[in-house]
């Protein structure tokens, strides 16, 4: 096997114009106010939401592996508002009526088709403080990454996300290539 290129990314911090074309950053609002665009727009139509505390250790910060969920917004925020990172790059999830589809269209295991995503479209946000990440619909993620032995998330998903709508792409294995976070 070829040694993997390892590819140095400085993340971006996460704010709602750094972050629109992945999903949304949410942050504190007055109580009382109107739902309105600064709100998660969720989509949970597929199944039973799913909202719980996800403790993760280890997450040290560089990765080759990355996932989506075609079916469902995914919400994820640290709790208590440690400084994290998300590895993520644009959905990829092909639209089944499009004639011509283009290349490298995979199918996933749960039948819909994608494209794999590719090295240069991989960017490394940071998230600080007292808010959350809303990722669209197929947005390719990967982590929370984090500095300390362990962290405390808040996840919301879908009750069989992992199970049924779970799609990965190892960029170690496909592309030879790791991710680090320059930080």
């Amino acid at each position: 096997m070829e040694p993997s290129v390892v590819v140095k990314l400085k993340p971006i911090e996460a704010t709602p114009e750094t972050f629109k074309d992945f999903g949304q950053v949410i942050q504190a609002s007055p109580d009382g106010d109107e739902f309105g665009p600064h709100d998660a727009q969720l989509d949970l139509s597929q199944g039973t939401p799913r909202f719980y505390i996800m403790q993760l250790q280890d997450r040290a910060l560089k990765f080759s592996k990355i996932t989506h969920h075609a079916s469902v917004t995914q919400c994820l925020g640290s709790i208590g508002g440690g400084v994290w990172y998300l590895g993520v790059a644009k959905s990829s999830i092909v639209d089944p009526n499009v004639a011509e589809k283009g290349e490298n269209v995979l199918q996933s295991r749960s039948g819909y088709l994608f494209v794999p995503p590719a090295v240069e479209g991989v960017r490394i946000f940071k998230i600080s403080g007292p808010k959350f990440l809303k990722l669209n619909r197929g947005t390719w993620h990967a982590g929370p990454l984090f500095k300390p032995e362990k962290m405390d998330f808040y996840n919301l998903e879908l009750s069989n996300t992992n199970v049924v709508d779970h799609t990965s792409h190892d960029f170690k294995k496909e592309n030879a290539t790791v991710f680090v976070i320059d930080e």
